[in-house]
């Protein structure tokens, strides 16, 4: 996915001499990056996260590079750091979910009781899965999955080569895969967009 139209890239760059053109930036991407901190690290660390997440990138804008692979990719490798430093509240949120298989998040996604009991029973293995990865296995899955990045946007967003991308989020559906026994699910299935080569 692009920069939406009016071009982010340019939003940050007026935003140094119009520092009030910066809330437009934020209109269109907070609410996708509180709901993927939401769904780490829950409701309540979301609010906090959120706007630590857009005050670090207004603070750092002046050193934003449009030649990156664009601005989503940027403010979720700042979420990611902020993630980062919630880490033990992101692991004790999982092994709650794997013990109790109630996921505050997904209840607005489920509409009916027979899904919403369907999505509680998987919801254990996966999440006491998802505890069990190292940090950045678990970055790289996550924002693939949830957050919907490519393995460039992801690159980006981590600072860190594709090939590694490749290479944590092969291994962390591998796990997946192992320890809930699932043959295929967002988290576990080969999706690939269209700039990631096969």
């Amino acid at each position: 996915m692009t920069d939406l139209a009016g071009g982010d890239a340019e939003l940050i760059a007026a935003s140094l001499e119009e520092p009030e053109r910066f809330a437009a930036l934020f209109d269109r991407h907070a609410p996708a990056i509180h709901q993927y901190v939401a769904r780490r690290l829950g409701r309540d660390a979301a609010d906090d996260i959120t706007a630590e997440t857009f005050l670090t990138a207004f603070r750092i804008r002046a050193r934003f590079d449009p030649a990156r692979a664009g601005v989503r990719p940027w403010l979720y490798g700042i979420a990611a750091k902020q993630i980062g430093q919630h880490r033990r509240e992101e692991v004790k949120a999982l092994k709650l979910l794997a013990r109790t298989s109630h996921d505050p998040v997904a209840d607005s996604w489920t509409d009916s009781a027979d899904d919403r009991l369907a999505a509680e029973a998987a919801a254990r293995p996966l999440a006491g899965a998802l505890a069990r990865l190292s940090a950045g296995d678990r970055h790289v899955l996550l924002l693939f999955a949830w957050a919907d990045l490519s393995y460039q946007e992801i690159a980006e967003a981590l600072d860190t080569p594709v090939g590694t991308v490749r290479s944590r989020l092969n291994r962390a559906r591998r796990k997946l895969r192992t320890a809930t026994g699932a043959a295929s699910g967002p988290l576990t299935e080969a999706r690939t967009h269209e700039s990631d080569p096969a």
